[in-house]
């Protein structure tokens, strides 16, 4: 048993980490912010590991934890680093030592605009979900559960503005549990009051569905500013919560799903969560935006030609990817199209598709183009056009799925410039300057790759 009392300002652990301060304390301990002494005092957590059972099994389960935080590698995770084994005191003690997030946390953030009179807005909220649902889906794809997804738990960071998911320390193995359920054991029930289902407050029982859930009350605290257990029905085992927020039609339904009482009425992965979440009209059009985003024309984001589309032009393929021809019009049957615009969405950097007789909602108005007439020259500079080869040409170089860096290039774009998105993307001179801002993040992303970054 660790005694972290000793653990104070100043004082340094294996001659290693000193500590700085105390960040806060949990069920398996206090967790410290500390300078690693050994890398130019680079900041890093030391997460304190105090199991409630000590015996073997319980260390042998913490070594298993080590291991699958270690294997855990997506860029909005803190990156772990090493399971140290001390002594404090003559007390054997054991701590998790990862990279240090710098930033709010959520409950934080929500602490201060509270005091301005403000919460999250809806807008603010969808995004976070769409930026934290690949992230569960990375975990869940591992067969871990987070189990304690809360405010607190999610950091924005200061330099990218991206949320972190933090405080690894309850993630289960689903496997693990298995085995233990199986020989009779029980299973130690991990969560957060009012941000986990009943099924594992009061069982241990976890899944996808458990940290979905938990996400949902995290939304729903932020849009409201009130505590989960103001916004809980205990008699009816329900969620009135909206009587407090002013929010559309499509997040209520999604969130209430979420918040099922029933494990199996919920969404079962992420995935169908952010599929819930897109607009239905934009979702009929879904796979011909996958098409644009995917098509052969390596680096050219913005790029379209003048060329006139004919009666003998290449059809779509069930398999986007047997069309050769970098002609973006010659991707689509001119017959059913109305008109054809390129503009900036939320996370996707996307041609959008407009069909005869339907209109996207709130995309602004750009002139249409019958199939028999020739788009205006809007063609790029040849100096713009040899940035955006560029690009594409590092990026296959790094052997980068172009859907993966794309889409990591737009989310970065959109938190450096949140004041872009939804707007209208031209060729034309004026909108060179965004175009440029673009490039930046692409190229700097690519830098940050090439010198053995991750994505």
């Amino acid at each position: 048993m660790s005694n972290s009392s000793l653990l104070t300002p100043g004082s340094t652990l294996e001659k290693r980490y000193r500590i700085l301060r105390e960040l806060g304390r949990g069920g398996f301990g206090r967790t410290y912010l500390a300078e690693d002494i050994n890398r130019y005092n680079e900041h890093c957590v030391l997460k304190e590991f105090s199991p409630v059972v000590h015996s073997p099994k319980a260390a042998e389960l913490f070594d298993r934890e080590a291991s699958m935080l270690y294997n855990l590698q997506h860029p909005q995770i803190p990156r772990f680093r090493e399971l140290l084994r001390t002594d404090l005191g003559g007390n054997p003690s054991l701590f998790l030592v990862q990279d240090y997030i710098k930033g709010q946390t959520y409950e934080e953030i929500l602490i201060s605009r509270q005091q301005q009179g403000k919460n999250f807005t809806e807008a603010e909220v969808t995004q976070l979900l769409f930026q934290l649902l690949p992230v569960l889906e990375y975990i869940h794809s591992k067969n871990l559960i987070h189990r304690d997804i809360s405010p607190d738990n999610i950091i924005q960071h200061d330099a990218d503005k991206l949320p972190f998911l933090i405080d690894f320390g309850s993630v289960k193995q689903i496997a693990a549990n298995a085995v233990l359920q199986f020989n009779g054991q029980s299973d130690t029930a991990i969560g957060k009051q009012g941000y986990s289902p009943a099924e594992q407050m009061r069982l241990g029982k976890v899944s996808a569905a458990s940290d979905l859930y938990a996400l949902a009350v995290t939304a729903l605290v932020l849009l409201s500013g009130k505590k989960p257990q103001k916004l809980y029905d205990i008699n009816n085992k329900t969620w009135d919560w909206r009587s407090h927020v002013s929010v559309s039609q499509n997040l209520p339904t999604v969130l209430d799903k979420m918040l099922a009482e029933q494990p199996g009425d919920r969404y079962q992965s992420a995935k169908a969560v952010r599929e819930a979440l897109k607009d239905p009209k934009l979702s009929q059009i879904g796979s011909i935006i996958s098409q644009m985003v995917t098509m052969n024309f390596v680096g050219r984001p913005f790029k379209n030609t003048t060329q006139t589309a004919t009666s003998n032009h290449t059809p779509v393929h069930q398999n986007p990817q047997i069309v050769k021809n970098n002609n973006i019009f010659q991707l689509i049957p001119w017959k059913t199209l109305g008109s054809l615009s390129v503009v900036l969405l939320p996370g996707i950097l996307a041609f959008s598709v407009v069909k005869s007789g339907f209109t996207l909602p709130q995309l602004p108005e750009l002139p249409k183009f019958s199939s028999r007439q020739q788009p205006p020259d809007t063609s790029l500079e040849e100096a713009e056009i040899i940035r955006q080869e560029n690009i594409g040409k590092r990026r296959k170089n790094l052997n980068i799925n172009q859907d993966i860096f794309y889409q990591k290039v737009d989310e970065l774009y959109y938190n450096k410039y949140p004041e872009l998105q939804g707007r209208s993307l031209t060729e034309k001179p004026e909108d060179a300057e965004i175009r440029r801002k673009w490039y930046e993040v692409a190229e700097d992303l690519l830098d940050k790759l090439e010198k053995g970054g991750e994505l």
